[in-house]
């Protein structure tokens, strides 16, 4: 029997179904228990959990609404602790670094913003900053330092480019770098993003490159500088196909992104002095993989597709990273997000 200290939780957000799922995984295995839903009215969509892991942030998209949920350590059950209004429908949430700031990015409404976090751990309204940017807007995280924040912007219905900010941690507030923007000179479509976890290096997922883009990060101004783009699909491949996620294993050895239309994850080894990526292969999912994760060990990756409904589990090979099919579940009605966790009961 596999005790309850070895055990990661998981939390998934079917927006259709107006709920999160939560999950146990079991950390030898990767075996997925159903644990509850848990009733989440306004379809809620993208997940952020705070540093301390004692709250989950839900944006809901839409009622338009940003909810924040004390976690039980012991269970990983979710009280509501707080709900904001909001002008526009979150497509992403992210906390900075510190934990005192919601971050938020609207796709629709051209908008990336920014909510204290209340002494309960709850946002609070109204939002310390509510920026346009450009359509299409999709992420926003903060960088290591907690100095700089990104925002991009995808190409066929925004500009192609990722908005660069200031961060100021003590006010919340996000101002224009220079340049205020990246603008790539190929047709990718920058989505979404992670930071290496040591290098000064950024990776996008592409959503209409098909592909991934690393960047420098200039520390000092806060600045993007690509230094190599690298397809997710097979050679030849020339069917209809749009990236979504990006993910880093936490050793930093490993990056993972997902094909919509191919229907697979591509997986890459990361070179631990320059941060380029090799192509190690990819490998089939269910139906639209826009929504999934790590683990936090970087031991196995969980996959929603988005027309089936069902979670696909996977295990990365510790020496290069590649994906070995286990088990698929039946889940729910449009996963969005896809978040794992361990927490301390």
């Amino acid at each position: 029997m596999v005790t309850q200290q070895s055990k990661i939780h998981l939390y998934v957000a079917f927006q259709d179904d107006d709920s999160i799922s939560v999950f146990t995984v079991d950390s030898a295995t990767g075996q997925l228990d159903w644990q509850e839903a848990v009733t989440v009215e306004g379809g809620p969509a993208p997940l952020a959990i705070s540093p301390d892991k004692d709250v989950l942030h839900v944006g809901r998209r839409g009622s338009q609404q940003l909810s924040s949920y004390r976690i039980d350590q012991g269970t990983a059950g979710l009280s509501l602790i707080g709900t904001v209004p909001l002008q526009g429908e979150p497509v992403y949430v992210a906390m900075d670094r510190s934990g005192r700031y919601l971050l938020s990015a609207y796709y629709y409404q051209s908008t990336a913003a920014v909510h204290a976090v209340g002494a309960d751990g709850a946002a609070t309204f109204p939002p310390v900053e509510w920026r346009y940017t450009s359509h299409g807007a999709h992420a926003i995280q903060t960088d290591r330092s907690n100095r700089f924040a990104f925002v991009p912007h995808i190409a066929n219905r925004g500009p192609n480019a990722i908005f660069q900010f200031r961060f100021d941690e003590t006010t919340g507030r996000l101002t224009p770098n220079e340049p205020p923007r990246h603008s790539p000179r190929e047709y990718l479509g920058p989505r979404a993003f992670v930071f290496h976890p040591t290098l000064d290096t950024v990776y996008f997922s592409d959503e209409q490159g098909g592909s991934v883009t690393a960047y420098n990060l200039d520390t000092s101004a806060g600045t993007l500088m690509p230094f190599q783009t690298i397809s997710t699909l097979p050679a030849g491949y020339s069917e209809p196909n749009t990236c979504s996620q990006i993910r880093i294993a936490p050793s930093g050895r490993f990056l993972y992104a997902p094909n919509r239309g191919h229907n697979s994850v591509a997986s890459f080894t990361v070179d631990p002095s320059t941060g380029r990526l090799t192509a190690t292969g990819r490998v089939p999912t269910e139906p639209v993989p826009r929504a999934f994760n790590l683990d936090p060990d970087g031991r196995f990756v969980v996959v929603g597709g988005q027309d089936s409904g069902r979670l696909a589990t996977y295990r990365i090979d510790q020496d290069r990273g590649q994906l070995t099919p286990l088990e698929t579940y039946e889940g729910g009605n449009n996963p969005m997000w896809v978040l794992m966790t361990r927490l301390a009961g």
